[in-house]
């Protein structure tokens, strides 16, 4: 299936229906009265996040959705029926907003996250609620109120804890392959990637984690060169970035540091907070190098760059240095999950003290 990410759908909230106006009339009750039922809610509109879809695909064909609107009340005070609600599913990491204003409605981030985006119309009510000691045969009646409708943009955003980044065939979707069940295309020319892939990597009984291989970047992406700023927001979820190097690029046609700047510096313009985000640096394909030139690349890179996080030399090809990475990246993980439950776990209660609870 093809890949997408964006896609505009419209919602129809059903309409509320309406009140009915009648009159209890049967032999020997001289006195009946109003009997006139309400109307039922119309139903509304929701989006599930379903962890078995992950592209917006099918909304290039199906763009309209519709819930049901509520039936009329009837007589004997029977209440009409309410509409059926309509379940949108979408990929799990959509983002939705709101066409018209602008405003971002939801993101769904967790598997069976629903999220309101149309609510439906109020019933109308019967002539029965309108009865008292001086209105003793109203004939007063509302009708349903209609659905909201609603324009709404959906973007998919991939969930992954560790992202990659490097310049086109610089290794990452070879690299994706080498420690996980991902098999995007590999090839010896520029943007093989054209969308992103996630792969899950497995380092232990009960350990693993998501890794996420974009298309690669050229200096201009933030401004839409190359595959442009389409592919640098499946970024943004991500924990963790990994920047892949080609160590054996010709120095004489390729300029390492340079390279790894200017990406850095797309990375600024596009979202100054991913440009903070924790970065590991990755020399690949070393199987290319002699021990001297690995040594040698590295050093260039680290004074450079004035490089002061980790930094791993691996080949994707062989898999050489592949697992101490994916190591180390567990390793990492484990602690940002520590802290953000120790976090959750020192936010205040909302529940009062009780000095005499024990």
């Amino acid at each position: 299936m093809k890949f997408v990410d964006e896609a505009s759908i419209r919602v129809f909230a059903g309409k509320g229906g309406d009140g009915c106006v009648s009159f209890r009339r049967e032999k020997f009750i001289p006195f009946g009265g109003p009997d006139g039922g309400d109307g039922g809610d119309g139903g509304s509109v929701y989006l599930l996040a379903d962890p078995n879809i992950n592209t917006l695909a099918d909304f290039r064909v199906s763009r309209q959705f519709r819930a049901e609107s509520g039936a009329s009340g009837r007589g004997r005070q029977c209440t009409g029926k309410s509409g059926a609600d309509c379940i949108v599913p979408v990929p799990v990491g959509t983002l939705v907003y709101d066409m018209e204003t602008e405003e971002m409605l939801g993101d769904l981030v967790g598997p069976g996250q629903k999220l309101l985006v149309a609510k439906g119309g109020f019933h109308g009510l019967g002539n029965t609620r309108y009865k008292s000691s001086t209105n003793r045969a109203p004939r007063q009646f509302t009708k349903g109120t209609p659905g909201e409708q609603r324009e709404l943009r959906l973007e998919l955003n991939v969930l992954a804890d560790v992202g990659l980044l490097g310049m086109p065939n610089a290794g990452k979707s070879s690299f994706i392959r080498a420690v996980s069940g991902a098999r995007p295309k590999v090839a010896d020319y520029p943007f093989t990637t054209l969308h992103p892939h996630l792969g899950v990597v497995s380092v232990g009984t009960h350990r693993s984690f998501v890794i996420a291989d974009v298309p690669g970047l050229i200096e201009g992406a933030a401004e839409g060169a190359g595959l442009g700023i389409r592919f640098l927001k499946h970024l943004q979820r991500t924990r963790l970035i990994l920047h892949i190097v080609d160590g054996s690029s010709d120095p004489a046609e390729s300029d390492l540091v340079g390279e790894a700047r200017t990406l850095a510096a797309e990375l600024e313009r596009f979202s100054p907070d991913l440009a903070v985000r924790e970065r590991w640096l990755v020399l690949n394909k070393i199987d290319l190098l002699t021990p001297e030139m690995r040594e040698q690349k590295l050093r260039e890179l680290t004074d450079g760059l004035e490089w002061q996080g980790p930094v791993f030399s691996i080949s994707a090809k062989t898999g050489e240095g592949t697992r101490t990475l994916c190591e180390a990246l567990m390793q990492r993980l484990e602690q940002f999950r520590a802290e953000a439950t120790d976090s959750a776990s020192a936010q205040p209660s909302d529940e009062p003290y009780d000095p005499l609870e024990t």
